[in-house]
C-alpha cells in the first residue's frame, strides 16, 4: 500500500481549501450585515445610526434629548427604527430652489 502525503498546495486539496475560505469569508460578511426583522421593523444600534447619518453620538444624543428622533431603550441601549430614520430624512429633506 503507498502512502502519500497531501498537502495544502496539491490539486483538489487546494480547491477545497480555497472554497472554504471563500465561504467562511461571504458567511462573516453576511453576519455582520444581519438585522433581523421585529414585528415588521429593523432596529439600529447607536453606532450604526451614528455611522449612517455620518454624526457623533453625541450628536445622536443630543437629537434624542430634543425629541428629535424617536428611539426605545433597552438594556440601557438606545435602539432606533429603520423606519423613523428614514422619515426623519425624508422631513428634513431640502429640494434646491430654481
Amino acid at each position: 500500500m503507498k502512502q502519500e502525503v497531501l498537502t495544502l498546495e496539491q490539486g483538489l486539496l487546494a480547491d477545497a481549501f480555497v472554497s472554504l475560505k471563500e465561504s467562511h469569508r461571504k458567511i462573516n460578511r453576511f453576519t455582520q450585515k444581519y438585522n433581523p426583522l421585529l414585528d415588521g421593523d429593523r432596529f439600529l444600534t447607536d453606532k450604526e445610526v451614528a455611522e449612517l447619518l455620518k454624526v457623533s453620538r453625541r450628536t445622536l444624543q443630543k437629537m434624542r434629548d430634543e425629541k428629535t428622533l424617536p428611539f426605545i431603550i433597552l438594556g440601557g441601549k438606545a435602539l432606533y427604527r429603520e423606519y423613523d430614520i428614514q422619515a426623519l430624512l425624508e422631513r428634513n429633506y431640502r429640494k434646491v430652489e430654481d
